[in-house]
């Protein structure tokens, strides 16, 4: 017998060989019926697969991502087995399951032929006849010899490639129906619980992502337990097409891009840069508030200091290359913390100094990969809202419980209701390769961290080997107002650059100690965080970020003198207004401010004119009345102030 450790810290006793399935059986039938597949001691397991040795155990269905994962894998392996009825002697490379977008694809070789968009039709028929068979995924251990041979045989020099850096007892095949696969898995039950399915698109896709290589064709797919799920996607995926920052980004006239400026270096038009001053303004009144002091530091720096603070090493592929000058090299900075580090030892410190948070907007540039680059999401020259925080060891917690403050501050402000720490960790086994080679350190950094976490309530989960090279550090993911997924910024701990660069300062007792080192940057980059609210809010931003935040709307040319008198008395007050002069009737104007998303629009004319008033409308609720214009002028002004989601 083995033991059998569930999630709510039961034990059961089962019969070596039991699967996870059959240990869902026996809890409930209804629950069988949803289990896609189980995590057995930290590893997603096939549910049918036997368990041979005492194991925790978590049973996945279609809630869990790791379910959603596996379903989608086998989407994939369903997919392939409508190509090849399809496509006989079609070769396959790779066919991963995808969280963004959701879903799935495959990487394949037609060989001469070319897939059409005609063809997704037929291949969802064909995929929809295969699920219905209800075929059971087989899972098959293979010598590699005999993997070798079999793929030889079909002449498959995709799967041999992949075979090369395998060795026996790694690796699996899998089958179902009439097709069969390298892979390590694991796979759903049986394809019948894929019961909606959607190709969706056709793509290129050089071999191993080298343009030196064959370009594969690559298809694109999703599926889902159910049709009503599938409706759900697909109704949220027109909604993004509408709330696209790319395609919002030029209507509303925030940003551009041009080849002679370069690939991912954004020019900010006017629009954008009322929307980054607001968000600084919004930045340096929270963190003036919190202690923080402000510094300005270089775009450049010299060689010896990015070998000092380590990311040369570490991060050399992500900078740009240098430049020679007085017979020393330049790099363009991609991160602002050595310039800070050289700030913080610029004076003598003593523990009366600590903590000290020094906080700059500071501009970086990262060497993204071109086929990497996505609007205003990777971009290669980025604004960072960047501040480091230099505190001993016994003021941490209470410092980076702080940030994470400030963080749920600002979730508030802009609507944000999903939202979770993804507390990222070091591998053990590459310290010393991606990772300082501190075990001890990485040890009780992990665990203070955790520890705040866990004191604070904030939703986290750990990730293994995801941590920065010098310590652990805080993802912060958040989803939009239509369930989209953005990493917003990141909080890290660092303990290995206090060294690297002989950070000290005198504590109580009077003898040298070493701060531990908090980089935080709350609102993220200007670019992605205006990315992702131009998605969140579809562009209709709050009145207080709102680049124009009134427009004045005269009936006729008779009136423009008047609505440039409301408009000047608005921008007294620090209002954002403007006049639509044109020769235009006034529905078109309306059309037109409603289509530039405007908080709101005053329309004047005799009446207004006579009583001192202004005909108010409110973007995306019509007409809401005639007011003075003192008192809509306070009413507009007090929603800035307050920074109102509306």
């Amino acid at each position: 017998m083995i033991n059998i450790t569930l999630p709510d810290g039961s034990v059961k006793q089962v019969e070596k060989g039991t699967s996870s399935m059959d240990i869902a059986k026996s809890i409930s039938e209804g629950l069988a019926r949803k289990v896609l597949a189980a995590t057995v001691n930290g590893i997603v397991f096939d549910a049918n697969r036997p368990i041979n040795e005492d194991a925790t155990l978590k049973l996945l269905t279609w809630n869990d991502t790791d379910g959603q994962m596996t379903f989608w894998h086998s989407s994939a392996h369903l997919m392939a087995e409508a190509v090849e009825s399809m496509f006989p002697g079609v070769k396959f490379w790779v066919g991963p399951p995808l969280d963004n977008p959701k879903g799935f694809y495959y990487d394949m070789d037609l060989g001469d032929r070319k897939m059409t968009e005609d063809d997704l039709a037929a291949l969802e028929k064909k995929m929809n006849e295969l699920a219905k068979q209800q075929n059971v995924f087989s899972r098959k251990e293979m010598s590699k010899a005999d993997a070798v041979k079999y793929f030889t045989e079909k002449g498959d020099e995709y799967k041999l490639d992949l075979l090369q850096n395998l060795n026996d007892g790694e690796i699996t095949f899998y089958t179902q129906g009439n097709f069969t696969d390298l892979c390590r898995g694991p796979h759903i039950p049986n394809t019948g619980f894929i019961k909606a399915i959607k190709l969706t698109n056709i793509a290129g896709a050089y071999w191993k992502g080298d343009e030196k290589n064959k370009q594969l064709t690559r298809v694109y797919g999703v599926t889902f337990p159910s049709q009503k799920e599938m409706d759900e996607h697909l109704a949220m995926l027109e909604e993004a097409k509408k709330r696209d920052h790319r395609k919002l980004g030029k209507e509303l006239g925030i940003y551009t891009m041009d080849d002679q400026v370069g690939p991912g270096l954004i020019l900010w038009m006017p629009n954008g840069g009322v929307i980054i001053e607001e968000l600084e303004k919004l930045a340096k009144e929270s963190e003036q508030a919190a202690g923080y002091k402000r510094v300005v530091t270089p775009h450049i720096a010299k060689e010896s200091m990015y070998l000092t603070s380590g990311h040369l090493p570490y991060y050399a592929d992500s900078m740009f290359p240098p430049m020679e000058m007085d017979g020393d090299r330049y790099y363009l900075r991609a991160m602002n913390c050595p310039h800070h580090h050289k700030i913080f030892d610029a004076e003598l410190r003593s523990y009366k100094d600590l903590p000290l948070r020094l906080a700059e907007y500071g501009t970086c540039y990262r060497y993204e990969q071109s086929g990497e680059l996505f609007g205003l999401m990777r971009v290669r020259c980025l604004h960072m809202n960047d501040a480091h925080i230099y505190c001993s060891k016994e003021q941490f917690a209470q410092e980076f419980k702080a940030v994470n403050d400030l963080y749920l501050k600002y979730f508030k402000i802009f609507g944000i209701e999903k939202y979770v720490m993804r507390l990222s960790l070091h591998d053990p086994e590459k310290l010393g390769q991606k990772y300082v080679n501190e075990p001890e350190l990485w040890k009780e950094t992990e665990e203070l961290v955790r520890n705040v976490l866990i004191e604070t309530g904030v939703p986290f989960v750990e990730v293994k080997g995801e941590g920065a090279f010098y310590g652990p550090k805080i993802d912060v993911q958040i989803w939009s107002a239509i369930g989209r997924e953005f990493t917003l910024a990141t909080n890290q701990v660092d303990f290995a650059q206090s060294r690297s660069f002989n950070l000290t300062f005198t504590n109580a007792q009077n003898e040298k100690e070493i701060p531990l080192i908090i980089h935080r940057a709350p609102l993220g980059t200007h670019e992605r965080f205006i990315g992702f609210l131009l998605e969140h809010y579809a562009g209709k931003f709050p009145m207080w970020l709102a680049p124009v935040q009134v427009k004045v709307l005269p009936i006729s040319d008779k009136f423009v003198d008047y609505a440039k008198a409301v408009s000047d008395k608005l921008k007294n007050a620090d209002i954002r207004a403007e006049v639509d002069d044109r020769n235009e009737k006034i529905g078109k104007k309306i059309r037109d401010t409603e289509m530039m998303k405007v908080p709101y629009m005053l329309v004047v004319g005799e009446k207004e004119m006579n009583e001192n008033k202004v005909a108010v409308r409110r973007q995306g609720k019509g007409d809401i009345g005639l007011k003075s214009i003192d008192e809509f002028m306070n009413e507009a002004v007090a929603e800035i102030k307050e920074r109102r989601a509306e």
